[in-house]
């Protein structure tokens, strides 16, 4: 996801997006402890999309 992709969203639309993505990486790095996970790279570009999400946040105040 990239920035112009979050810009359009209402603030409702990204704290919903936001929370889909901490629980997306809650349960890959559950699967990764019990060794079940092979792609442990989306957990990187799911912090990097949390953290668009959040600058578009503190943007809009």
């Amino acid at each position: 996801m990239k920035y112009k992709e979050v810009t359009p969203k209402n603030k409702d639309e990204l704290l919903k997006l936001l929370a889909e993505n901490k629980k997306k990486i809650q349960d890959i790095q559950f699967k990764e402890a019990v060794g079940n996970t092979k792609n442990t790279s989306e957990i990187k570009a799911l912090k990097k999309d949390n953290a668009r999400i959040l600058t578009c946040l503190n943007n809009t105040k």
